[in-house]
């Protein structure tokens, strides 16, 4: 090569090297600098924190615990939860290097790559905090002091996961009840005596605060995580010991219920993406979608109608809602479109309450009382699409041939109480059967055509030989299993789906538990199944012999509080364990915690609705309704009844004089002695303020009626001790009768008011 060409080439060659010199040089500009404190670590968003910086820090080990990698540092003012790459026993107070990357979490942390012991120093101080300040994620990964009473007490033995052959350790769950909720605290013990007779004590406790968050990673509690018993110190011990407790009738417990409801309603603002009216509202703003409780029955909302909703917020089997929604439409139309999603990423239940669109294959289709079924597959993966009918004039139920390719719009709900960290089932609500399009008919390759086919292939098999007949029985015997695989797989949906159904519907408690050990045994291939419920009945098949069983059991968990009860199942004792006995008894076990605690909500809402919470007496509206069911029986029977109006007298005052709780005091022993002059058969109810009323359904005239007005206007005869105070009570009583006062329920309650007045007036 000649001395011009060779220049000629390198003058080619020049653009180039510069162009590769500057790729690296802005490669090198572009990496991003270690972060080297842990206040630059917690001040990260979550954008930022995805994109795996290096960090290099020191810090104060906070709370370890090595058997599950979980560590938690401070330093200064901030603090971080570290993902551990080690088992290594850490304790609060040790000066530590972390080395690693920065990950997602509620907020941000740390996977490390390693992590170094410096040296053993002193704790941070721990901050004096407030509930609310830990349920607005104000000290989130602080080490922190709080003041509260132990409301329960559990010990979970739990493996050792970096060696199985190890004793296993004790972890406490104590609910802690503090000034504006419960904390869930988890204490490292191997002493389970040590927290033994701490029911009910007012205790200062340090720990590290934490948050309990769903797969959409919204706060839904407080947790606090603490080293060991010695973090926990004892102010005042419980007057008695529960045990000690006088027995109480079962029947009365409720008498000790209390309930001081301090939430306070929110209002939230989005666009209709399901209404089911007298029930629920889902409203999505963005990426943001909230279910609402509601009784609302408003014909003028429509789906994708933009709307003020107001409402308290709660949690529902784990899952953030708002409850006693009311609904206002702002007359603003905005179009949410539906996010198109996988099976995979519905599982981890971070679309909750979403408006998505999903694909998959009709496997079957069934119409039940209220609504419409079809069961999907996606990748091999089952699911329910489902469609509420009205109860009169239902369409008929649109028909799908089985292995049709759909598409499927509506609000993904779970079917699972525990929402975060693991996959949970899942069903598609729709709106309309426009909700549903179908993409692709089926293949040719249906059953019928796979069984002509194999025919075919049996004629020509038999011609060949013996090798082609095997091969085509081998072929029917697959074609049979996939078929009873999905007929399986389909009953139990349909089967889930029913029991979710009568759920939400009036069937009896023990029905549907019943139908829920049903389930698990023919999961469990007709394994002997049945339920246990705390403090009540065992309902299902309980084989006349269980000791020559081997039974697994499985919890009912509760979402607070004792366990509900307990899951059984029976195997013949030569039998080994299976991992789809748990997996079955497990899926049960949620089923029935949904049951349960649905029925014990129910019927909560139920007294809450007719009595007063104050006095635990009738309120005025059930006073009202029973006062029309009273007229109705006297006009049928030709009887009559009376009714009595009470108004204590200066009550203004003793609110004025000492207070509205000592006022409210005063209410409830009115209430206590006003109900001991009353016969079995009448009804006493709270009208509001000092108001009351007596409905008297057994008397004769009007003479039997003012003879129970003399033994309650006695009951005020002795003075109210309250709280160190002396009081002396009177009251003023009207007095009505059925039909001689009046023939309606306004009518007398105003005639008895009117009566009542002029006692009153009378004593001026």
């Amino acid at each position: 090569m000649s001395a011009g060409s060779t220049g000629k080439a390198m003058k080619r060659l020049v653009p180039v090297i510069a162009a590769i010199l500057g790729c690296a040089w802005a490669a090198w500009a572009a990496a991003p600098a270690t972060l080297t404190t842990v206040s630059a670590i917690h001040n990260l968003t979550n954008a930022e924190a995805s994109r795996g910086l290096p960090v290099a820090f020191e810090a104060t080990v906070t709370f370890s615990r090595a058997s599950e990698t979980v560590l938690f540092v401070q330093d200064g003012g901030a603090a971080i939860f570290v993902k551990a790459n080690t088992y290594a026993s850490l304790v609060p107070g040790d000066r530590i290097r972390v080395e690693g990357k920065t990950q997602v979490g509620f907020s941000a942390d740390v996977a490390s790559d390693r992590v170094t012991l410096l040296r053993h120093g002193e704790l941070p101080k721990p901050i004096p905090s407030t509930f609310d300040e830990l349920i607005r994620v104000k000290r989130d990964c602080m080490l922190i002091t709080v003041h509260g009473v132990i409301r329960a007490i559990d010990m979970e033995q739990r493996k050792d996961v970096r060696n199985a052959s190890l004793p296993r350790h004790t972890l406490a769950r104590v609910q802690l009840l503090m000034d504006g909720g419960y904390v869930d605290t988890f204490i490292e013990t191997n002493d389970a005596s040590a927290l033994s007779n701490l029911l009910d004590t007012d205790v200062e406790v340090t720990g590290v605060a934490g948050i309990r968050y769903d797969g959409k990673m919204q706060p839904t509690g407080v947790q606090l995580y603490v080293s060991s018993p010695a973090d926990m110190k004892v102010l005042k011990r419980a007057a008695v010991s529960p045990l000690s407790l006088p027995v109480m009738p079962m029947n009365q417990i409720l008498a000790s219920h209390y309930v001081r409801d301090l939430t306070q309603r929110v209002h939230v603002q989005g666009a209709i993406t399901y209404y089911e009216p007298g029930r629920a509202v889902v409203l999505q703003n963005g990426s943001k979608s909230l279910w609402i409780d509601t009784k609302t029955r408003n014909t003028n909302l429509d789906l994708n109608d933009e709307v003020d909703a107001t409402g308290f917020p709660d949690t529902e089997s784990g899952f953030l809602v708002l409850t006693f929604g009311e609904i206002r439409n702002r007359n603003v139309h905005a179009l949410v479109q539906p996010l198109p999603v996988t099976w995979k990423k519905l599982v981890s239940s971070s679309n909750l309450f979403d408006l998505v669109s999903i694909e998959g294959e009709v496997v079957t289709e069934v119409r039940e009382g209220l609504q419409d079924e079809y069961v999907l597959s996606s990748g091999g993966n089952l699911f329910t699409a489902m469609l509420g009918q009205p109860e009169e004039g239902t369409p008929p139920m649109k028909k799908i041939p089985r292995g049709s390719r759909i598409r499927v719009t509506g609000v993904c709900i779970l079917g699972s109480s525990n929402p975060f960290n693991v996959q949970v089932p899942f069903n598609i609500l729709m709106r309309s059967s426009e909700d549903i399009v179908v993409i692709a008919k089926p293949s040719l390759l249906t059953t019928r055509n796979l069984i002509l086919l194999v025919g075919l292939l049996l004629v020509v098999v038999a011609v060949i030989g013996l090798w082609g007949w095997v091969l085509g029985r081998r072929m029917r015997r697959q074609t049979a299993l996939m078929s009873a695989r999905t007929e399986a797989e389909a009953e139990l949906e349909r089967r889930r789906s029913r029991i979710l159904e009568d759920i939400n519907g009036a069937k009896p408690l023990a029905n549907i538990l019943e139908q829920i050990a049903e389930l698990v045994s023919f999961r469990l291939e007709g394994a002997p199944c049945w339920c246990e419920v705390a403090d009540g009945a065992r309902l299902g098949n309980h084989p006349p012999e269980p000791n020559n069983l081997r039974i697994v059991p499985e919890e009912i968990p509760a979402r607070s509080g004792p366990t509900l009860g307990t899951l059984f199942a029976a195997f013949d004792a030569k039998t080994t364990a299976r991992p789809t006995e748990n997996e079955a008894l497990l899926v049960g076990a949620r089923l029935a915690t949904l049951a349960i605690e649905t029925r014990r909500r129910d019927a909560d809402l139920h007294h809450r609705s007719e009595f007063d919470l104050l006095t635990d007496v009738h309120n005025r509206f059930s006073l009202e309704k029973r006062l029309d069911a009273q007229i109705d029986e006297a006009r049928q029977n030709a009887g009559i009844f009376g009714l009595i109006y009470i108004d204590l007298d200066k009550f203004k005052q003793v609110n004025d004089l000492y207070g509205h709780h000592l006022g409210d005091l005063y209410l409830q022993e009115v209430t206590l002695r006003l109900k001991r002059q009353l016969r079995p058969g009448d009804l006493l109810a709270r009208l509001g303020g000092d108001e009351f009323a007596v409905l008297l359904p057994a008397v004769r005239n009007r003479a039997g009626v003012d003879e129970v007005v003399r033994r309650l206007e006695h009951s005020f005869n002795d003075p109210f001790f309250l709280e160190g105070h002396t009081l002396q009570g009177t009251a003023s009583f009207g007095v009505a009768l059925y039909p001689e006062d009046s023939a309606t329920a306004d009518d007398l309650l105003n005639a008895a008011d009117a009566a009542m007045y002029a006692a009153k007036n009378s004593k001026l």
